[in-house]
């Protein structure tokens, strides 16, 4: 099935204009491995501040628990990228990389933002969602 979906390259080392870069994060906001050493590197984020938008960079904490505790960050994410309609949002695979959970588990809590223009999920997020949908 072809489409004409954006998805978030897998390495993103620049940002257009109007371009968040969303990462997991912890909630210490220890930024040392993964997107979140990219997004204090290149982007913005803030080391201590484990949370929400800081630079050209936004946080969802990832490593307090199980998938219920990341669903309320996620949500307040995708209430602020309804919000920031101008502004589109390349949304990394939070979660499946140091946190250790697969794009099974994460991906349904992104299932919002499918119909959001300006949010861009990475194809394997999509694809999870495309098949839990009826």
């Amino acid at each position: 099935m072809e489409d004409n979906l954006r998805y978030t390259p897998a390495d993103i080392t620049s940002l257009g204009e109007d371009e968040i870069f969303v990462f997991g994060s912890n909630l210490a906001g220890y930024h040392a491995g993964g997107a979140a050493r990219t997004a204090m590197e290149r982007f913005g984020a803030v080391w201590g501040q484990g949370t929400g938008l800081q630079g050209r960079s936004y946080a969802i904490p990832t490593m307090q628990g199980g998938v219920e505790t990341i669903k309320p960050y996620v949500d307040e994410f995708l209430e602020l990228a309804r919000e920031w309609d101008q502004t589109t949002f390349l949304v990394t695979r939070v979660g499946c990389g140091i946190a250790g959970f697969t794009d099974e588990e994460i991906a349904p809590l992104f299932a919002g933002a499918l119909d959001l223009y300006n949010v861009v999920l990475p194809r394997e997020f999509v694809e999870v969602l495309r098949r839990r949908r009826p």
